[in-house]
């Protein structure tokens, strides 16, 4: 599979760069970004890969996280896809809505039509991205999950559905049950349709209330976040958790929002807490 850079500029001693690929799963053009940090020139490291939010491409989290720097510091890779298939062949709610559609892919696998043609986000970040990026970087086959609210989302599910592909985990102010809220109900009816069933193998709360997960999971959200009560209910993944005694860290931290400024605050334990985990 080839690859077009988009740009390429020197960061901690690393490389930040951009890239384009066709993306056979998703049936259109696509782009990444990625920060190799300087251990690459020298070796293969562990991967993150980063699951940004609603409304945003790979360069949110590039431009405003600030991760680069502790990514240097501990060796880490940082795979950052789109949020969405892209593109003028592409279905876009009808009513421009920003929930819906384009930025708004919530990283799982369409059925319904105009959506199933091009919407297979699940497939694309497990399988073809980390395929692609095994092929083309310097990365080894350990690899963490992250992500922001709809990407907070998708970490956690990616993560519960493939065990022994992400060896570690955690999400900013993720979407904890989208089954049983707003944002959930309206992009799970479109994207899957009206059986609801079908809607619990992309639940992160139903996921672990199956099963008790593998690894370690680290959440953070902020008490001031105004989407805590309708949308992203915490309190059902603290409750699915207990189930099986997994080991959640749930962390509501004082006067924080769903902003980028809460996610730099504490990107840096983040990144240190997955290359814990992807030394073992």
């Amino acid at each position: 599979m080839s690859l077009t850079r988009l740009s390429s500029q020197h960061c901690f001693g690393g490389l930040q760069q951009r890239f384009s690929h066709h993306s056979s799963t998703l049936n259109c053009q696509m782009q990444f970004s990625i920060y190799l940090p300087p251990q690459t020139y020298s070796g293969k490291v562990p991967a993150l890969f980063w699951l940004s939010g609603l409304t945003c491409t790979d360069e949110n989290f590039s431009t405003k996280a600030g991760a680069q720097r502790y990514a240097a510091e501990l060796g880490l890779a940082l795979i950052i896809p789109d949020t969405s298939p892209r593109g003028s062949e592409v279905a876009v709610a009808a009513d421009g809505a920003w929930d819906l559609g384009l930025g708004a892919g919530f990283y799982l696998n369409a059925t319904e039509q105009p959506w199933a043609s091009h919407y297979q986000m699940a497939s694309y970040i497990s399988q073809e991205l980390v395929t692609l990026i095994a092929e083309h970087f310097p990365v080894s086959n350990k690899r963490g999950i992250s992500g922001h609210s709809m990407g907070g989302h998708g970490a956690l599910t990616l993560a519960l559905q493939s065990p022994d592909l992400f060896h570690s985990v955690s999400a900013f102010s993720p979407i904890c049950a989208p089954s049983q809220c707003p944002w959930g109900d309206k992009a799970f009816r479109n994207y899957l349709g009206e059986d609801t069933s079908a809607w619990q193998q992309y639940d992160a709360s139903v996921l672990l209330a199956k099963a008790k997960a593998p690894w370690p999971l680290l959440v953070d959200i902020g008490d001031a976040d105004p989407f805590l009560a309708n949308q992203l209910k915490p309190e059902l993944l603290q409750a699915a958790a207990k189930q099986h005694d997994s080991g959640l860290t749930l962390r509501l931290q004082p006067g924080y929002d769903h902003s980028y400024y809460f996610i730099a605050s504490f990107i840096g334990e983040h990144l240190a807490f997955h290359a814990k985990q992807l030394a073992q």
